[in-house]
């Protein structure tokens, strides 16, 4: 049996045929326990957060995992199925930062909606400046988190709210959000900055030129990742919204 996670250097990509009959033995071992071994090592919060997506046989998608990990500040390796090998993509919240053997630029082409998670657990390794200097990957091997998480809302799978802004609700843009660093022109970027005059519900958004119902939920998702989203469930406009059965 092998290591799920290789803490020295840059690590070997695995076939994702090999890393599914690992996953098997796990699932096998853990078969008692009524909970599924891929998030069973986690801690109690984000394994109740990642749990949901799995209780009906589902499985989860980056972008909810990513989102998880970033809300509950915990350091983990995904493990992602990659066309025929596996990517293991350790997320560092409190650092910004992310690590993953293959470069940014060629994880975030053409087949970023072909990436599956296949397995999440704690991370061994540790980010830039730990003293545990065995376990730090190499620096080249780091990469900011903000643009991962751009890029997985507006090009990943995902195509509905995330779970934490979903619902009878008004969005604006928070004043402190820094738009020149953010990839954003066109209608994306005007839709920004009229969400910085006034708050809107998705229904709304989701006909303003250039947008449609997609596009805005990608959008809504991408800033809230960001930390550049407002919330108001009690805004008039969120409480009488038809589009989640409310009075209009």
């Amino acid at each position: 049996m092998f290591e799920p996670t290789i803490p020295f250097g840059e690590p070997e990509l695995m076939r994702a045929s090999a890393y599914r009959l690992y996953l098997k033995e796990l699932d096998a071992e853990a078969a008692r326990s009524g909970v599924s071994s891929r998030i069973s090592s986690l801690s109690p919060s984000l394994r109740a957060d990642l749990y949901r997506f799995e209780a009906d046989g589902g499985a989860s998608e980056v972008l909810e995992v990513v989102a998880a990990c970033v809300r509950h500040a915990k350091r983990v390796t995904i493990h992602m199925q990659y066309g025929e090998h596996v990517v293991p993509l350790t997320v560092f919240p409190h650092e910004r930062l992310v690590h993953c053997p293959i470069a940014m630029t060629q994880l975030l082409g053409d087949g970023l909606t072909g990436l599956r998670v296949m397995h999440v657990e704690p991370a061994l390794l540790r980010p830039p400046g730990d003293p545990e200097l065995a376990l730090v990957g190499e620096q080249r091997l780091h990469s900011p988190l903000a643009p991962l998480l751009w890029e997985l809302a507006m090009r990943g799978e995902r195509r509905e709210l995330l779970p934490e802004i979903a619902g009878p609700a008004v969005y604006r843009v928070t004043p402190g959000l820094a738009l020149g660093t953010l990839p954003l022109r066109g209608a994306l970027l005007s839709a920004v900055y009229r969400l910085r005059l006034e708050a809107s519900n998705l229904r709304d958004i989701a006909e303003w030129p250039g947008l449609d119902r997609e596009r805005a939920i990608r959008l809504l998702n991408a800033l809230y990742l960001q930390a550049g989203l407002m919330v108001s469930r009690s805004h008039p406009d969120a409480i009488g919204d038809s589009w989640f059965g409310g009075l209009r």
